[in-house]
């Protein structure tokens, strides 16, 4: 099985047996975020957007949001989202393994909000390719576990997490790039299943002069 098809078939399997309510609420971290950037709402990407969570509640601030994901049935779920809310014209939704395509244009956000997977795909890659894809005076807001939910499929396992210089360092900006922050904040998180748990995540925002 190639990786396409392997990122798929996890992906598709994964949200297929999950609660479809499950995600659709907006990150608390990337709302608290962008509360104190305060950018005026533009043209959006959100990276891994999964049931589509974050897309939903950037469309309602008056985004216009292109939510990519690899399993169509989180898509198709996101889709019904926006029809529910009353924003379907303000989603798109586009399928793509995000290690072999990307979407094209120039967007003034750019999140990826948990963008991780089990399947081997060079992550710096599509992180770096995102920088391409951010608008002069745009964003980019990479938002990752730090740490490992004991609800994880990591969970047991000796992870290394890297702090947040070194998420920066690995974004390979050049001078025409601002770091807004890099943070490494700790919460108490939610699982699935209602459980909780303190974790850490990382938080980058950099922006792109204009």
């Amino acid at each position: 099985m190639n990786s396409v098809d392997e990122s798929a078939d996890f992906w598709e399997q994964h949200y297929a047996g999950m609660d479809a309510h499950w995600g659709t609420r907006p990150n608390a971290v990337l709302t608290s975020l962008l509360a104190g950037l305060d950018p005026s709402p533009g043209i959006a990407l959100d990276l891994g957007c999964g049931h589509g969570g974050d897309a939903l509640w950037l469309a309602g601030q008056g985004w216009d949001v292109t939510a990519v994901d690899v399993s169509q049935t989180a898509l198709d779920r996101v889709s019904a989202g926006a029809a529910a809310e009353g924003v379907t014209d303000r989603v798109r939704t586009r399928r793509h393994d995000l290690a072999r395509s990307f979407p094209d244009g120039t967007y003034d956000l750019v999140t990826a909000t948990y963008f991780h997977t089990p399947v081997a795909i060079s992550r710096e890659h599509v992180l770096r390719r995102a920088t391409r894809a951010v608008a002069p005076g745009g964003l980019l807001i990479v938002i990752e576990h730090a740490s490992t939910a004991p609800w994880s499929w990591q969970a047991g396992q000796d992870i290394h997490h890297p702090a947040p210089e070194d998420v920066v360092a690995s974004l390979q900006l050049d001078d025409a790039w601002q770091v807004v922050g890099a943070d490494a904040p700790r919460r108490t998180a939610t699982g699935p299943v209602g459980e909780t748990a303190t974790v850490t995540d990382n938080v980058i925002a950099v922006r792109r002069a204009r």
